[in-house]
């Protein structure tokens, strides 16, 4: 699951990277500023089942004694 944060970290840099040269240039980014939405939402969404993960995977752990 690191991976794939990673690369949606990565992809969202490059997107925010490009909307800034489809701005700078004067074209239309809209199409990216979208595609740009739902990789943030997606990462987002990545990050929080990771976390409900980690939450049941530690209500799960077997006692010691």
């Amino acid at each position: 699951m690191q991976w794939k944060t990673q690369t949606l970290r990565g992809q969202l840099v490059e997107l925010g990277s490009a909307i800034r040269q489809l701005n700078q240039s004067g074209l239309d980014s809209a199409t990216a500023q979208l595609l740009l939405s739902r990789k943030r939402a997606e990462l987002e969404d990545l990050i929080k089942r990771g976390r409900a993960d980690a939450r049941a995977a530690q209500m799960v752990r077997p006692q010691r004694g």
